[in-house]
């Protein structure tokens, strides 16, 4: 009977993996690995949050990396973009897919 997939956390040292946890494995028995970096993040805030960070933990879904260098985008900037690609010639993409249905 095959085992159920464990999920654990490991930290690189010295070109080794360490577990931080002990882990039930014959010596010299081959594993496959996952590799997912650790990302501190703020822990959950609502039940939306706290299920998607459970499937998260479970390697069922990936959550968003968020780059700290990246700036919010201001209601300006949207509006101003949204002006922009409204000038664009040609038909809007919603009257293009009606048409294809017909």
């Amino acid at each position: 009977m095959e085992k159920k997939p464990e999920i654990i956390v490991a930290v690189y040292e010295n070109g080794m993996l360490r577990p931080k946890v002990p882990v039930s494995l014959s010596e010299g028995q081959t594993v496959r690995l996952r590799l997912l970096s650790e990302v501190a993040h703020d822990p959950p805030k609502t039940e939306l949050d706290k299920a998607f960070q459970l499937m998260a933990d479970q390697g069922w879904m990936t959550l968003p990396h968020t780059d700290p260098n990246i700036k919010p985008v201001s209601q300006e900037e949207v509006c101003e973009l949204a002006n922009r690609l409204g000038a664009k010639p040609g038909k809007p993409l919603s009257e293009i897919i009606i048409e294809d249905r017909r």
